[in-house]
């Protein structure tokens, strides 16, 4: 095979399943990308972007669009959360965290609702976008950017979006042949809930006094 056709090969077979390459890789550097989102470091965003670039290979394949726009959600907001903690991370390399304040939640969520119903329709107005789930396309697709921003803004609420959002990735990822993307994010679930708790902690201690404010992911 010639190219970045080898990612769209099976790497192997479980139980009657085949994985591809690009499966198994992308949701790997999405793995380890999660894990540095946990411990505040920057370097989550450029592993968080490679993930995508290779995952988009894998569901184009897979003609499922709800997941290819995921993917490029992923690319685009994981390019400006990289710079926003870039400039707002603080002397030990990570970022300041907080809780949203609730107008902002309503913000978020409401632009959720919005979003998730405007491409469902969408998807369903529109055949040639080739979306046999419409609603779970669209819940993905958007629900994905409201996680991925609340992560560039330092919120907690960043891990429960990824838990509303897995619910429903888990499922579809099995059903759509992908089974190495569905085992990842049953692994995810156990990482975004020891994240979850890191991020909650770190927002009862103590800060250090300082004569200058940091500027960045929670402004």
């Amino acid at each position: 095979m010639t190219g970045l056709n080898w990612l769209n090969a099976d790497a192997f077979t479980v139980l009657g399943q085949h994985v591809k390459w690009s499966d198994m890789i992308g949701n790997l550097f999405g793995m380890a990308a999660l894990a540095l989102g946990w411990r505040r470091s920057v370097w989550s965003w450029p592993v968080q972007l490679l993930s995508g670039l290779v995952l988009i290979t894998a569901y184009l394949a897979g003609n499922v669009p709800g997941m290819v726009g995921k993917q490029l959600i992923v690319v685009a907001t994981a390019a400006w959360g990289w710079e926003r903690w870039r400039r707002g991370r603080q002397d030990t390399g990570q970022v300041a965290v907080r809780f949203a304040s609730w107008p902002e939640r309503a913000v978020l969520a409401a632009a959720t609702a919005a979003g998730t119903a405007l491409l469902a329709w969408a998807f369903t107005a529109i055949p040639a976008l080739g979306s046999w789930s419409p609603w779970a396309d669209a819940y993905i697709f958007v629900g994905t950017l409201a996680a991925m921003v609340a992560q560039a803004r330092g919120w907690v609420e960043f891990w429960f979006a990824w838990i509303a959002v897995d619910a429903v990735g888990v499922p579809l990822a099995f059903n759509t042949g992908y089974t190495f993307s569905g085992l990842t994010y049953s692994v995810y679930f156990v990482l975004v809930l020891l994240g979850l708790r890191s991020w909650w902690l770190s927002t009862r201690a103590p800060r250090p006094v300082s004569t200058t404010v940091p500027q960045g992911a929670t402004a």
